[in-house]
């Protein structure tokens, strides 16, 4: 039996038809990107074939309509949706015409179908969007689960009203759609605590009795709806016989703890119902108590459209149980898996970027230690040799910031920019300067000794103290050479020395051969360890911290 839960690097589609069993996910959470103005991980396209149309840069957004789009339309209205969607998506072509907007919905459509057949009858289904798309993409899961089945439509108040808009009001909202598999579905009434210092109305005015210390309550009735019919519940209390809600034992001892009232001789004593006791309020389709994460947060990980983990909480809580498993196929940053690991749900993650699922991996043991790493299986990142040469084959720029991730350092996070910098490894060089190995990674099978001479060059020019090449293939002895003879780096802190230069092939990484290194600085901030309440997360994808922990790479 395999592990409960896993972490897939892929396209979600092909995941989805190829992986995931009809009727096996309880509940589904997804934030496909959308908005043009903003950076997010690629959604659409294969892993082989065109590059620019399946993997074009860690959180990039290129939503235009082209010739893939144009085939995923024809297949879908011609026999490749059930025949409602296709009606739905044909009628968005009418309405909208060949643009970004249709392209994203052409690409979302499939998806949708697939995420439809791998719930279970109770499951439900959440799409975050914002109001760019949330009309378009709910007429789209209308076709898919039926308009009866449409459960909510939850506005989340992410922050104050900002800006200043010439023609129109600031927006600052985001758009939950909620669908149900079938009726019924797994639903817990979404409660809030009440806010003692600013209670509604209504509230106010219920629970208007005070103890001495200031404790609010109400007086309830004790009194059971079938008077005269329950013999085992009638019996005096206080001088007033009747049927009871509770036994005599349970009345005796409620009496004693000082919550029994008769306000005066001869009257029906009542429950005292303290406020602080209730489960709180319940909650709406419109929350406004949970903030979006602002710059400052603990939580923040540098990812572009990260939410908050009690966002997602919320939804777990309210649409699974325990052990239930949460699917999300855009899983980004992780924080829906974070949330059902700390819930004890299972759970499914789907990303088509490597960084996500690295970043995701040093969440998870930063949060719940390494011992998570027994709970899950990944598929899809390379395991050995010939594994990584397939995905330099599909993936080129994966392929780059893999082999990154396997030397400790920070991947760059998009293709081109600084020439010849594939990724930084950053050391402790002394207590006042962190020290820095541009990284540059070969994944063909063209071996050249320039190579050795580009990285020294690239070594100069970013004013780094060491260079890591890494090779797919093994190096030429003119290439060994030429690194024996760029000189040694002096490690300020103690006077060690290291090779300015060197040479790692994948093959040395995979059987855990590193190169020669000082203390290096994780890629990626440690994660808070999860507690009973939900901890923040502090992580960072691109940037290591001004003072991090260094550790010892070798």
């Amino acid at each position: 039996m395999g592990k409960p839960n896993a972490l897939y690097y892929g396209d979600n589609l092909d995941v989805l038809q190829r992986h995931i069993p009809d009727e096996s996910v309880d509940l589904v959470y997804l934030d496909p990107p959308f908005n043009s103005n903003r950076s997010y991980n690629v959604l659409f396209g294969t892993k082989t074939g065109h590059e620019a149309d399946a993997q074009i840069h860690a959180f990039g957004d290129t939503w235009t309509w082209s010739q893939l789009t144009e085939r995923e339309y024809e297949h879908l209205i011609t026999g490749g949706a059930p025949a409602k969607v296709a009606d739905a998506i044909q009628a968005m072509y009418g309405l909208l015409g060949e643009n970004d907007m249709l392209a994203y919905l052409v690409m979302m459509t499939p998806r949708l179908v697939e995420l439809h057949r791998v719930l279970r009858p109770t499951g439900s289904l959440y799409l975050h969007c914002d109001p760019t798309a949330s009309h378009y993409l709910k007429i789209l899961l209308d076709s898919v689960f039926g308009p009866q089945n449409f459960r909510n439509e939850v506005t989340w108040v992410r922050t104050g009203a900002k800006g200043s808009a010439m023609n129109r009001m600031p927006s600052n909202h985001d758009v939950i759609l909620s669908y149900g598999k079938s009726t019924p579905t797994t639903w817990h009434p979404i409660m809030a605590p009440y806010d003692l210092a600013n209670l509604d109305p209504a509230t106010d005015e219920k629970y208007s009795m005070r103890e001495a210390d200031g404790r609010r309550y109400q007086l309830t009735s004790l009194l059971h709806p079938e008077q005269g019919r329950r013999p085992n519940l009638d019996y005096e209390v206080m001088g007033v016989r009747r049927t009871w809600r509770w036994s005599k034992e349970r009345m005796v001892e409620a009496i004693a703890d000082g919550r029994v009232v008769q306000t005066a001789p001869g009257r029906v004593p009542r429950e005292k119902r303290y406020l602080d006791e209730q489960d709180g309020r319940q909650v709406g389709d419109v929350w406004t108590d949970i903030n979006a994460l602002n710059s400052q947060a603990v939580e923040r990980l540098g990812y572009p459209t990260q939410k908050p983990v009690a966002l997602l909480e919320r939804i777990i809580e309210a649409s699974s149980n325990p052990d239930d498993v949460v699917l999300d196929p855009f899983c980004g940053c992780g924080t829906a898996i974070d949330a059902a690991q700390r819930l004890g749900r299972r759970w499914i993650g789907i990303d088509i970027t490597f960084i996500a699922v690295d970043l995701i991996e040093h969440r998870l043991a930063g949060t719940f230690g390494r011992d998570i790493k027994d709970a899950y299986e990944v598929h899809g990142i390379p395991q050995d040799l010939a594994g990584a040469r397939r995905l330099f084959e599909e993936s080129h720029f994966d392929f780059e910031r893999w082999a990154v991730s396997l030397v400790s350092g920070t991947p760059k996070d998009a293709p081109g920019g600084d020439k010849g910098i594939d990724g930084v490894v950053r050391f402790h060089a002394d207590a006042k300067q962190v020290g820095r190995a541009v990284v540059s990674v070969k994944g063909g099978r063209s071996i050249h000794p320039d190579f050795v001479r580009d990285l020294d060059g690239t070594v100069n020019h970013a004013k780094a103290e060491m260079g890591i090449l890494i090779l797919a293939y093994g190096p030429t002895p003119g290439m060994l050479d030429a690194v024996r003879h760029s000189g040694t780096f002096t490690l300020p802190a103690n006077g060690q020395q290291f090779p300015r230069l060197q040479i790692v092939t994948i093959e040395q990484l995979l059987r855990g051969d590193k190169p020669q290194l000082p203390l290096v600085y994780p890629p990626y901030l440690k994660a808070q360890p999860h507690t009973r309440q939900p901890e923040t997360i502090q992580l960072d994808v691109y940037a290591a911290a001004e003072d991090p922990e260094p550790y010892d790479s070798n």
